[in-house]
């Protein structure tokens, strides 16, 4: 837990200075200046990533990476020093002092939280091999043709490698799920004003939704599954998106940034990528504008954002987007064969739908989803997910109404929650299993409810949901303190619970000895190289950072 704070510290010189650097930038270029401490420290967490992947594409990410990224934080820091002293300045007539003992005490509890508990099958089965291979060697070409998980190419593992500090302690440090927790719990305090002012706001009902989800996931950030990140990226572009149309924002800047961030979480995962819809917003209104050269840097930063994952995604597997077969627009030596592509997905797809048979593909949504609903939700879900449906269809018919009538000044809140709409069908007729979208379930139900209550104006309506949402808020309370009080036993206090550990076998590859699991498919992160099972491996050259072909040539 201690050591986790000490990272954390680090990680918020580096966000920080970065984030500071990202506005002042977007001051000078686009006259916006980003100001909330956790919108810096998201725009410094994008940079990072983005960072991490460019500096994988020519070396592992470690110590050096971490040098330069540090020196080049102190230039923005000494660059910035005049405008942070006036910051400061400015600072000091402000009632701050709670705001900064919850920020110590957010950062404590999620410490903790990320310090021990649920270390996700995943983890050990790609994740933690997946953050070493960038950290040895950065990215390896046809790394997918060994084990086909390393070809999900999350950016997250970037980061994950960049600030796992494995160079300087000697393990490998798992704790950026819980920083983008600790993060979102800072975007998710702006609710008490909204309780104090007894203000029903849709950003405000989006922060319960958010709460919600910081709750769920208490025990499971100590894991450094892409999951959480994306989800927490959704979670804080709706909410910012939201927060600016509130204020009555008119400039396009700070919605072509918040669409910049959609980028960032289509690299965190791919099926993220309808987020980017919201750019219909800001391009209307800057092409309105007639700012042709603002689209272009917007349209670069986007480019930067995704062109390194893009770039790791073809070195990995030969394709540009995976698992996606159909987009072959490369003939590398070790591109992945179409087939075992084409039947990851399907395994993907099934298994989210709990058919678990690949062959089952084309099972119709009226077979597999009864089964799904019946067997793979607790009870709350399934609350969420019926609560989905409903407001599908009150939405919808919402929309129609709002059209037929001509009600134009509904189109901004329209936007954001058709987007929201369409990730979470999205999300539910493709792959639904619920980790994916937890985002989208929870705001999809908390934003059509929202919008339904502000338009009624019925304070008796309003007060229930007050009552209701307190004393839910209190049963989640009594719940939280009773997993710390389950789990204070646990010796994390120094170091954070390691990945798992596992019986070994190994098999030799000319002069490469990989690893792999007596029973299951696990293997952790200590044995490197290590794979679920022995399979045949071809070196392309005579390192392995030469990369591999498919066996199957």
């Amino acid at each position: 837990m201690l050591s986790i704070i000490l990272n954390w510290l680090y990680v918020i010189f580096i966000s920080l200075g970065l984030g500071i650097g990202v506005s002042e930038v977007s001051d000078k270029v686009f006259k916006y200046r980003i100001k909330s401490m956790d919108s810096l420290l998201m725009a410094g967490l994008a940079v990072s990533t983005v960072y991490a992947q460019i500096f994988s594409l020519f070396s592992g990410v470690g110590m050096l990476a971490n040098v330069l990224l540090a020196f080049a934080c102190v230039i923005i820091y000494i660059w910035c020093r005049k405008r942070l002293k006036k910051y400061f300045i400015e600072q000091k007539g402000k009632k701050l002092g709670i705001y900064y003992i919850l920020f110590v005490a957010l950062m404590i509890v999620w410490a903790y939280f990320t310090s021990r508990g649920y270390m996700h099958y995943d983890s050990d089965l790609y994740h933690a091999q997946s953050i070493r291979w960038i950290e040895e060697y950065g990215v390896v070409p046809g790394l997918g043709n060994i084990h086909v998980r390393f070809a999900y190419n999350s950016s997250f593992f970037a980061l994950s490698a960049l600030y796992s500090m494995k160079f300087l302690t000697g393990v490998s440090m798992h704790a950026m799920s819980g920083f983008f927790a600790f993060v979102l719990s800072l975007t998710a305090l702006k609710i008490t004003q909204n309780l104090k002012e007894k203000k029903l706001s849709l950003s405000g009902f989006a922060r319960i939704g958010l709460l919600y989800y910081l709750i769920v996931i208490m025990d499971e950030v100590v894991s450094p599954a892409s999951d959480y990140s994306i989800m927490c990226v959704i979670f804080f572009i709706v909410i910012k998106w939201l927060d600016l149309l509130e204020n009555e924002e008119k400039q396009a800047a700070p919605y072509a940034l918040l669409c910049v961030l959609g980028v960032y979480a289509l690299t965190l995962k791919l099926t993220a990528g309808l987020i980017v819809l919201l750019v219909s917003k800001p391009l209307y209104q800057l092409i309105k504008e007639k700012k042709g050269k603002e689209i272009i840097i917007y349209i670069c930063m986007g480019l930067i954002v995704a062109f390194p994952w893009f770039a790791r995604t073809v070195v990995i597997s030969g394709w540009l987007l995976y698992p996606l077969p159909s987009l072959d627009l490369f003939s590398f030596d070790w591109e992945m064969p179409a087939a075992l592509i084409k039947s990851d997905a399907a395994q993907i797809t099934t298994w989210g739908r709990a058919l678990y048979n690949e062959s089952l593909i084309d099972v119709p949504i009226t077979q597999w989803f009864p089964n799904w609903f019946s067997t793979t939700l607790s009870g709350m879900e399934k609350i969420l997910i019926l609560g989905n449906c409903i407001c599908l269809v009150i939405f919808v018919a919402d929309v129609t109404v709002t059209f037929l009538k001509r009600n134009w000044k509904k189109m901004d809140t329209i936007l954001i929650i058709g987007v929201v709409m369409a990730s979470y069908l999205f999300w539910q007729l493709s792959a639904p299993l619920i980790r994916y979208g937890y985002a989208y379930v929870l705001l999809l139900d908390f934003l059509v409810v929202g919008w339904i209550l502000i338009r009624t104006k019925h304070k008796i309506i309003q007060n229930v949901v007050y009552v209701v949402l307190a004393l839910y808020g209190v049963y989640k309370l009594f719940a939280l303190g009773d997993y710390i009080y389950d789990t204070r036993l646990v010796e994390t206090y120094i170091w954070q619970m390691e990945y798992g550990k596992y019986e070994l076998n190994t098999f030799q590859v000319g002069n490469h000895t990989f690893y792999y699991p007596e029973q299951g498919d696990r293997t952790g992160y200590d044995s490197f190289p290590s794979l679920p099972r022995e399979v045949e491996i071809r070196f392309r050259g005579d390192d392995i950072k030469d990369g591999f072909y498919s066996y199957k040539l």
